[in-house]
């Protein structure tokens, strides 16, 4: 059974990918320091899987921590998930995600360089490529200026990974994961104010927030919202097994891009008509002005991904904004 850090691990895509770790015969090893999640996403994983999972309460950035658990565990391979990414904050924070994303990414690579770890699945972001001319957009596709500090820390660390050849690592460039597990025991659970769509459409809808602003209604798009390509977590979460078993397949392989969505674009207003529709509710929401650092329109070329890693996304629309009001209602049912 092979283990696998996974940094960040009780986040929203990092305890997804865990459970499928799990599912798929690997030993997953967490750290995370909390900053955006909470403790007892442990339990619930554990729920899930069936199996106890280690985990340390640590940031990646403590070297210390890092090198306790490879001492004490045989670390095959890390997915590295631990990075704020606030699109909004990072643009009124730039500094913060700065110190955060790309320090940790260095400590991390620090200590698998020391312990001779070579395997990494990289986190990245559609958000490297900035305002894309054209859309669906290819791993060929140009590499543009960000639009934010948080999509130039992913920039920065596919470069930063490109460059360290001691090193095999695959980069999952995700468009936008939505959705929950089918057991509404995980799902997205941002602290405080959330500044992904969907969190903030279900907490809408249970009466948590009061409205949900739509940020500009002026865009080149058929509705005038942005589009974004929305792909299930748990489809997501998959991806990051399949490129663990590229990893193992390609063992000189020194770094790989592979884009991570459904293939299809949709609207603000559609992702919220579709959640009023499979749900049955009616959303209280308002047109607003823009958001610095909010690209007008992308959605993937999936291709490369189904063709090398032999993923694709299953499941649709539907599920993702279903099992998504699941998990809210069953937060509502513990709180």
């Amino acid at each position: 059974m092979k283990h696998i850090l996974v940094t960040g691990g009780l986040g929203y895509i990092g305890s997804h990918t865990v459970v499928e770790l799990i599912t798929n015969g690997y030993q997953p090893v967490i750290i995370d320091n909390l900053s955006n999640t909470n403790r007892d996403v442990l339990e619930r994983i554990e729920k899930i899987s069936g199996r106890k999972t280690p985990f340390y309460e640590a940031d990646v950035r403590n070297q210390d921590v890092l090198n306790q658990i490879i001492n004490e565990y045989p670390v095959d391979g890390i997915i590295h998930f631990a990075a704020y990414k606030a699109v909004g904050e990072s643009v009124q924070e730039p500094l913060k995600y700065y110190q955060n994303n790309i320090g940790g990414l260095m400590s991390l690579i620090d200590v698998m360089k020391d312990n001779g770890i070579k395997n990494i699945v990289f986190s990245s972001s559609c958000t490297v490529y900035g305002e894309p001319d054209i859309s669906p957009v290819n791993e060929t596709s140009p590499v543009k200026k960000a639009n934010s500090p948080y999509g130039n820390t992913k920039q920065v660390g596919e470069e930063i990974l490109s460059d360290c050849q001691f090193l095999n690592t695959v980069a999952l460039r995700y468009f936008n994961p939505i959705g929950a597990h089918p057991t509404a025991l995980i799902g997205e659970l941002p602290l405080g104010v959330p500044n992904n769509l969907v969190p903030f459409i279900t907490q809408t809808a249970i009466g948590l927030r009061q409205e949900l602003t739509v940020f500009g209604s002026d865009y080149n798009t058929k509705d005038g919202t942005c589009v974004r390509d929305y792909i299930h977590v748990v489809d997501l979460a998959k991806a990051h097994v399949k490129a663990l078993d590229y990893i193992d397949n390609h063992p000189d392989n020194k770094f790989e891009v592979f884009n991570i969505g459904t293939g299809n674009g949709f609207t603000v207003l559609e992702i919220i008509k579709a959640f009023e529709d499979v749900n049955h509710v009616t959303l209280n929401y308002s047109i607003g002005n823009r958001r610095a650092g909010d690209v007008e329109k992308v959605w993937a070329n999936t291709d490369k991904a189904k063709n090398i890693l032999g993923w694709e996304a299953e499941l649709t629309l539907e599920d993702m904004v279903k099992t998504s009001w699941n998990w809210q209602k069953s937060l509502a049912i513990t709180s």
